[in-house]
């Protein structure tokens, strides 16, 4: 497979392996919901690349369906990279503008995804798929990122929006009417889209001209232009006429045999007078209920630029126009994504949530069919709070001046909403002044030692129990008290008061010390780590 190569692609190619885990902390405050959890609806404040690495242990392998709509990276939109990758050169790179005069904006843009998509790729579930906005100016160089991070098989199709009705006069060369969304599955064949609900306009044709009681029903050609060996017989119509067969350089599509078994069961209109060229009856009941997606997704279908401000500019108050947020998508387009790629129970996650356009989708289309959708935004620009967060709790709550009779009333959900916190750094754990709580340790030792997501609900920390993986029980001794943690062991008495281990498993503890010897632990089925420096060894 062909590969692109770009400057910094050797220190960023494991970059993400590289990325500490921090604290997700809950801010109630900000939350709308009586129970605040990270199995909530969520948005997180905080740079996407530590926060999805921060949400690894509860995502990986749970998520449906990922939109995401990064920098076009057109030069004019003011991105900074901000990765801490060791390299020189890159370090170079810290914290200047990317803009038209910078000669490595391409090498920088890639750099900054690549990390990014080897973490949603973990996050996907098997049947799962991503849907990436994009424009010309990365477009050829996301899809060969993609098919490195991806798997080129695992390519679906390159989506062709409509985003703007009316040319741009002020275009130099062409007026640019669309933009792209690329979309990947993480596994090809086990990813299979939704059909998408009829239009009237496709059921309209459909009448009922002789009353059947089957319903309504729409003619079909009798003739077609493959060859069929038994389509060229003449017929003679209720009516007298006799027609010699079928157009010149066409067939018949059916055999006689069959043409008149249909005719005895009503199948066949003959015209109002009995003498029209036979045709099949199409019933509506009869055909697919729903419609194959196509690629060319049309603006009066699933909205445009204007329409996508005009909803932003109904929902939230701005004191000037040049405060709306420059580049929404209008929500109808996020939500035909949903339609198509995720079912009633799923996890959608936008890691570049911007306004919060993918959460109001994922409530209206929760709102329409009685789904039970989770989204999970990450926003770490300043306007987390103020935009993102604030669009969200309206759509929820409701918006009395809208005129979207929905919007008015509110969707109805809630959110949890968390920022990025410290390092979870496990070599200073015990002299650090800001802890992690036993179930944030919890989440964190049993994904990184065994690559499974923990049921937090399974959780009982008064006897040390943490959950089932797929190969042990897993047990932890810990307390955010480092004077507590000083004086924490792993006893004899402690060992003996596990319950046996079921078949074909093994204990796993992790404690500050143990006092007991590796010999009498392997006989009792226990992997022992201590804390907080062999949190990473993986028993064999």
């Amino acid at each position: 497979m062909p590969t692109l190569h770009f400057k910094g692609k050797t220190f960023v190619q494991h970059h993400h392996l590289a990325v500490k885990y921090h604290q997700l902390k809950a801010r109630p405050d900000l939350s709308i919901t009586d129970r605040h959890s990270l199995h909530d609806n969520l948005i997180v404040r905080g740079d996407n690349l530590l926060a999805l690495k921060a949400l690894l242990p509860t995502l990986a392998g749970q998520v449906k369906c990922i939109y995401i709509d990064p920098p076009y990276n057109t030069g004019n939109e003011g991105w900074v990279y901000n990765d801490n990758v060791n390299s020189p050169m890159i370090k170079s790179w810290l914290g200047q503008v990317v803009d038209k005069e910078d000669l490595t904006r391409h090498d920088k843009w890639l750099c900054m995804m690549m990390p990014r998509l080897k973490l949603l790729h973990e996050m996907l579930r098997e049947d799962g798929a991503i849907f990436i906005s994009i424009d010309d100016n990365e477009q050829h160089n996301l899809r060969c990122l993609m098919d490195e991070v991806f798997g080129e098989q695992n390519f679906v199709t390159n989506i062709i929006w409509q985003k703007n009705y009316a040319p741009k006069s002020s275009a130099k060369f062409f007026s640019e009417d669309h933009d792209f969304i690329i979309c990947y599955a993480k596994n090809i064949d086990e990813w299979v889209p939704n059909l998408l609900a009829r239009t009237e306009e496709q059921d309209k044709i459909y009448k009922n001209l002789d009353n059947d009681p089957r319903g309504r029903w729409r003619p079909n050609n009798l003739a077609a232009r493959n060859y069929y060996s038994k389509g060229t017989y003449s017929i003679k119509c209720p009516g007298g006429r006799i027609i010699d067969g079928p157009p010149k350089g066409s067939y018949w599509r059916l055999s006689e045999e069959k043409f008149w078994q249909l005719d005895k069961d009503g199948r066949i209109w003959w015209g109002e007078n009995g003498n029209n060229i036979p045709a099949p009856k199409i019933f509506l009941t009869e055909v697919m209920q729903g419609r194959v997606p196509q690629t060319l997704w049309h603006y009066k279908d699933v909205g445009h630029t204007q329409d996508a401000k005009k909803e932003l500019l109904s929902i939230l108050d701005f004191d000037n126009s040049e405060d709306v947020f420059i580049t929404p998508k209008p929500s109808s387009l996020i939500k035909r994504i949903l339609e198509i790629a995720t079912d009633e129970d799923s996890i959608i996650l936008d890691s570049y949530a911007g306004s919060g356009t993918t959460a109001q989708a994922v409530l209206d289309l929760n709102n329409e069919d009685g789904g039970n959708r989770r989204f999970v935004l990450v926003e770490c620009e300043d306007y987390a709070e103020t935009l993102t967060r604030e669009r969200v709790k309206r759509v929820i709550e409701g918006i009395p001046t809208a005129k979207n009779e929905k919007l008015k009333e509110g969707l109805g959900g809630s959110f949890s909403y968390f920022e990025l916190g410290e390092e979870v750094d496990e070599g200073r754990l015990l002299t650090k002044t800001s802890m992690p709580s036993y179930e944030e340790l919890a989440r964190h030792l049993f994904f990184t030692a065994e690559g499974e997501q923990l049921d937090p609900a399974g959780v009982v920390k008064e006897k040390h129990y943490v959950g089932e993986s797929s190969r042990r029980s897993v047990w932890l001794w810990y307390e955010p008290d480092v004077e507590v943690l000083r004086r924490t062991g792993f006893t004899m008495a402690d060992a003996l008061a596990l319950p046996k281990p079921p078949a074909g498993k093994r204990h796993l503890v992790f404690a500050p010390m143990k006092f007991m010897d590796d010999e009498s632990l392997q006989e009792i089925k226990i992997d022992f780590l201590q804390l907080p420096y062999e949190i990473y060894r993986i028993g064999e």
